[in-house]
């Protein structure tokens, strides 16, 4: 059995397929989803969606959102997302480090909000490249 794989964001679709299990980072922890599931909604925090296609793994970042599970069905709205496969490593390695140094920098409870919120949406793109963590 499988299940159909929707990952949406606002502008465009991010992957659409038969996928045979995912594991997804939610905002009460990792949960992985096979055939049969039970139905959930559950909100999405930053982190990586991970994809089982027969043998092989990919790995999405997403920025957050929510996931819906019935009928073997899972669609993601994602605030944002990218396949680990297109991200640009050296652009998301250089982002990283602006992040770590905004990080060291900020100042004020709001600044360092941002910025760690910043560090971990940049985390989160270079552990997508780098594959299933």
């Amino acid at each position: 059995m499988t299940l159909n794989l929707k990952v949406l964001t606002r502008n465009r679709t991010v992957w659409d397929s038969k996928v045979k299990e995912i594991v997804l980072s939610t905002d009460s922890g990792h949960i992985g989803v096979l055939p049969n599931h039970a139905p959930i909604v559950t909100g999405l925090d930053i982190g990586i969606l991970r994809i089982r296609l027969n043998d092989q793994w990919f790995a999405v970042a997403l920025m957050g959102g929510f996931a819906t599970i019935r009928n073997n069905e899972i669609t993601i709205l994602a605030h944002d997302a990218e396949k680990g496969s297109d991200i640009d490593p050296q652009e998301a390695q250089q982002t990283l480090e602006i992040a770590e140094e905004n990080l060291r920098k900020a100042e004020g409870t709001i600044e360092r909000i941002e910025a760690k919120l910043a560090l971990r949406r940049a985390k989160t793109r270079v552990t997508a490249i780098n594959g299933i963590a």
